[in-house]
């Protein structure tokens, strides 16, 4: 039942990221024809990625103290929808990724506790068989200090 159960997990969750990628599509989409999110959520994004970049290019390439001049609105526009896309897209791998290590760690916990359960039956059964041995001992004992006690009586 398990390895039936593990190719349909994995076909979930690469069905998952390829969804995730038209949903993007349409999320950029829509980003782009908004003028809320081209102000407030795709543009700042893209101001600050942009910013970053043209100063680390810089200062790869030798310029220390030249200033960065932002994008035009429809450029960082373009470009957060853009980052905006692949955040959804690598949010909902890291997403599949996350929910595939519970399913295993879940698994790997049941494992273990079948393991314990199995161990501590195994334990009980040990000690019911010393108490039985012990037992068994004893009444040895009984019975050899009988025949002791019946070989050393005296014959009439």
């Amino acid at each position: 039942m398990v390895a039936g159960a593990f190719p349909i997990a994995k076909l979930l969750t690469l069905g998952m990221r390829q969804l995730s990628k038209p949903l993007a599509a349409r999320i950029k989409a829509a980003a782009r024809a908004s003028p809320f999110f081209r102000a407030y959520v795709c543009g700042p994004p893209a101001q600050l990625y942009h910013w970053v970049e043209m100063r680390t290019k810089m200062r790869i390439m030798g310029f220390r103290g030249a200033a960065v001049k932002p994008l035009n609105e429809e450029a960082a526009a373009e470009l957060g929808a853009e980052l905006l896309g692949e955040a959804i897209v690598f949010s909902v791998g890291g997403l599949c990724i996350y929910l595939e290590y519970a399913r295993q760690a879940g698994n790997a916990r049941r494992r273990e506790d079948e393991q314990s359960a199995a161990m501590e039956a195994l334990q009980q059964q040990v000690a019911e068989q010393g108490l039985a041995l012990e037992t068994l001992d004893a009444r040895l004992r009984q019975a050899d200090r009988a025949l002791l006690e019946l070989a050393s009586a005296p014959r009439k």
